[in-house]
This record gives C-alpha cells, structure tokens and sequence, in this order.
C-alpha cells in the first residue's frame, strides 16, 4: 500500500511541474497581450490627435506637434499607470508573503493540515495529499504553501519597473505609425487619407494578434478594434474641423 501512494505522489509531481510551465506560459501571454493593447492605444491616441488637428489646420508643424505631445504625454501616462497598477499588485504578494511566512512559523501544524487539505480538495486522496504536503513542506514550504493557497512565486514577482517600460515602449510603438506617416512629403488631403489607410491597417493586425491570444473570434474582434479606431479619427476630425471654422485657422 506505501509503496502504491508513493508511486501516486511521483506521478502527481510531473503534473505539477506541468502546471507551472503552463502558468509560466500563460504569464508570458499575457504580457504580449497587454503590451498589444499598449501598441493600439498608442495608434488610435496619436492618429486621433493627429487627425484632429489635421481638421482644423493644414500647418505642418502644428501637426506635428500635437502629435509628438500626445506620444510623450500617452507613453509616460500608461507607463505611470501600469508602475502604480504593478507597484500596488507587488506590495499585495508581499504582505500576503509576510504573513505565510509568520502563520509558518507561528503555527506549523495547522499550516501543514490546511496544504493537505487543498491537496484533498483538488481531488487527491487523503493518505497521498499528506505525502505531497510532507515532501513540499520539507523542500520549500513557503513555496509550497505560495503556490497552493495563493498562486504567487516567491521568487518571481511583479516587477513594475519592468511593467512600466514594457508599456512605455509599447504605446510608443504604435505612436510611430501614425506619426510616420505624418512626416510624408504630401499635401494636407492626402496626409490625413493615409494616416487613416495606415492606422486602419495597424488596427487590423493588433486586433487579429489580440484575437489570436485570447482565441476570440477574429473577424468580431477586427471589425471591433478597426470600427472603433476609425470612430475615434472620425470623431476628432470632425471637431477639429468645426473648432478650425469657428477660429478661421
């Protein structure tokens, strides 16, 4: 019979093992989805700005201008905000780390029932659930209890310096394309047709990447992310054009 659970708690390691790879894996997705989105915010802000000022002035430089204003001021406001986000999610698995750490070596025995039991509410046997919180105990048993009560890695959190700049250079990514395209040596008309050709491509190819991550359907996702981004230029276009009128610019 020992020798039976023990091959059981063998065979439930490489499966844990596994289990980790997967978070590791969906961890990394969700970075590249976010630094995605960061990319398209970075397209629709800019090519709105752009656009609208476009409406209300042909001036170059004013366009110009406005446009490098709304890439500084967009990058350094997601990078802000996304340092704050990730600061505070960092402090919360700190804290929460502090206190395993303190209910470990306050209270070990009831530390130790409550691991086997999570072990047992995920469908393992109550004999082998004590083996495997025995064996992780005696490795690592904060690990151990991170993982199966709180889902952190002791050793790999958030980083909101890292999250900041990913962000930062994320937006400024998708800032370069309307951008780019601004500086063409064009008339004023045929300026404003391709930024709205380039940023309605930038849009298709950020909105199928981000359906193809979270495996949505591609041609909903697209039209979503194109119809909005198109809105948006429409929109500010259209105010610009009327606030150009009213001023004569």
């Amino acid at each position: 019979m020992a020798r039976r659970e023990m091959t059981m708690a063998d065979n439930a390691r490489p499966a844990h093992e596994g289990e980790e790879h997967l978070e590791e894996v969906g961890a990394k997705l969700n970075w590249l989805r976010a630094g995605v989105l960061g990319a398209n915010d970075g397209i629709v802000s800019v090519a709105g700005v752009v656009i609208g000022v476009a409406g209300a002035t042909t001036n170059l430089i004013a366009i110009i201008t406005a446009g490098l204003a709304a890439w500084v001021a967009g990058a350094f406001s997601m990078a802000g905000g996304e340092y704050v986000s990730v600061s505070t999610q960092r402090d919360t698995e700190k804290a929460l780390l502090e206190k395993e750490r303190w209910e470990l070596k306050t209270m070990p025995h009831e530390e130790f029932d409550e691991l086997a039991d999570l072990y047992v509410q995920r469908g393992v046997t109550p004999e082998v659930a004590q083996l495997v919180a025995r064996d992780l105990t005696k490795h690592d048993a904060l690990r151990a209890h991170a993982d199966a009560e709180l889902g952190i890695d002791p050793d790999a959190l958030t980083n909101p310096w890292a999250a900041a700049l990913s962000s930062m250079i994320a937006f400024t990514a998708g800032a370069l394309l309307p951008m780019g395209v601004v500086l063409l040596p064009v008339d004023a008309a045929t300026r404003v047709w391709l930024v709205v050709a380039a940023v309605a491509v930038g849009l298709l190819l950020t909105g199928w990447v981000s359906a193809a991550l979270g495996k949505a359907a591609l041609g909903k996702a697209i039209a979503r992310n194109v119809g909005m981004g198109m809105l948006t230029m429409a929109v500010t276009y259209a105010v610009g054009a009327l606030f150009g009128s009213a001023v004569g610019v």
